[in-house]
């Protein structure tokens, strides 16, 4: 029987991973800004999180981090000499630079590509689209290698195509499967792929936010949908509320979030959120479509966005039942804690809650939602999927004693000139790329 289930892919937290404020728009990531980091407590909080998934008997796999500081970037801003030398010198120029290039972001997968799987792509092949995140110059670095990974993991032709990213311009901004969900019945099923958007690249005239950047476009999503060849009868296409952009909801997984034939979301999460539902609900096509909309008079944005109750996973447990992930800000809510109490006690197919301890990740401003990819995999796509890659009792203790023999337990923006801290990261990745048998895929190990 092929059987077809949702893959969650982690990304693996790097050895970089530090507080640099970088991302405007993303409040907990401004509000750390400059505090020390521990990259190893971070990368051992995710992984906890991926094999508990695992045990929970879901599929769950592990994406790589990509290499920092990234002195080749460095180089093409015009820095020069040896290694040792590039990061002195942009530390002594352009500090702000050093950061954005050592940035540890690549963790949040939710950001890496948008996935459509084969049953909703006229070449029954699943298909991937590496996102440009061109808003911000730090993600902007992450799209070529990102496409690397996912090619190694995901490797067989007959059974994958892979997209390069959009044009690295504002017009197409793209930044992945955080603007990205998908409704069916069973995985297997053709599903409803809906995008979501923050602003109109050709249009000043309609409705945008004002502090913060709408960072995808509706653009860059209608693209992504013709090149993955999607039914059109079954794409829906939303505009974010650009009042809650501008109060930090900078993806739309920061306010809402779906699975197979749930919807979870604020009542402030869409323009127009009356006829956002009416065409779900159209697309669809069945009346089991559920919609759970959290008012604004129970949980403010505000406090949606300081607690990341949205920023969940909701994971099929059965094919009634739903377990949300949430981290363990929500708990400390007393208002967010009494919320979900009442949601797994009402009669919604969401059952059950999963705490975790995410603290390194939310400081950056990326919770359990941010750390992961969905990839729907029928069972011959899921065996031709990089083995290595797929967390099992093994490799995750494996991957926690690479980790505590890899990373550090305490970094600053001022340790990023270290010469050896990018030492360290590439003894790190050379030997990753071994444990998950991804081949040559840094620049490091191609000269």
């Amino acid at each position: 029987m092929n059987k077809t289930v949702e893959a969650n892919f982690d990304g693996l937290v790097g050895p970089t991973h530090n507080y640099a404020g970088l991302s405007l728009g993303n409040i907990a990531s401004t509000h750390h800004q400059s505090a020390p980091s521990n990259p190893k407590q971070a990368a051992l909080q995710g992984l906890a999180k991926m094999k508990a998934l695992h045990d929970m008997g879901l599929v769950q796999g592990v994406l790589a981090p990509q290499e920092r500081p990234d002195v080749y970037t460095l180089r093409k801003l015009g820095f020069s000499g040896s290694d040792e030398q590039v990061l002195a010198e942009a530390s002594r120029q352009a500090p702000t630079i050093l950061a954005a290039c050592s940035s540890a972001s690549t963790m949040w997968t939710a950001n890496a590509a948008t996935v459509s799987p084969s049953a909703d792509t006229t070449s029954g092949t699943v298909h991937f689209t590496p996102a440009n995140l061109c808003n911000k110059f730090h993600r902007s670095i992450e799209h070529e290698i990102t496409g690397r990974i996912l090619k190694a993991v995901f490797s067989s032709e007959e059974h994958f195509t892979h997209h390069p990213a959009l044009f690295s311009t504002s017009h197409f901004g793209d930044e992945g499967a955080a603007n990205h969900t998908r409704f069916c019945q069973n995985y297997g099923d053709e599903g409803v792929e809906f995008f979501v958007y923050g602003r109109y690249s050709f249009d000043d005239a309609r409705p945008a936010p004002t502090k913060f950047p709408a960072r995808q476009t509706l653009e860059a999503s209608q693209a992504v949908a013709r090149n993955h060849q999607l039914n059109t009868r079954r794409t829906v296409f939303a505009q974010q509320n650009p009042e809650v952009i501008d109060q930090g909801v900078f993806h739309n997984d920061v306010i809402a979030v779906g699975n197979r034939n749930v919807l979870f979301c604020h009542e402030k999460a869409f323009l127009n959120q009356a006829q956002v539902y009416n065409d779900l609900k159209n697309a669809y096509g069945r009346d089991d479509f559920c919609i759970i909309e959290v008012p604004e008079s129970q949980i403010r944005v505000e406090t949606a966005v300081k607690s990341y109750l949205f920023n969940s996973q909701l994971l099929s447990t059965s094919d009634r039942d739903m377990t949300i992930v949430v981290p363990s800000d929500c708990q400390s809510d007393r208002q967010v804690a009494t919320y979900l109490e009442g949601l797994v006690a009402s009669d919604n197919p969401i059952n059950d809650i999963k705490v975790f301890d995410l603290r390194q990740s939310m400081n950056n401003g990326g919770g359990p939602a941010c750390l992961r990819l969905r990839v729907v995999l029928t069972s011959e796509e899921l065996a031709a999927t990089n083995q290595a890659c797929l967390i099992n009792d093994t490799l995750y203790t494996t991957l926690c004693h690479w980790v505590e023999k890899h990373y550090r337990d305490r970094l600053t923006e001022a340790d990023l000139a270290d010469p050896e801290l990018l030492i360290e990261s590439r003894t790190a990745l050379d030997e990753l790329t071994g444990l998950l048998k991804l081949g040559s895929i840094y620049q490091f190990q191609q000269v």
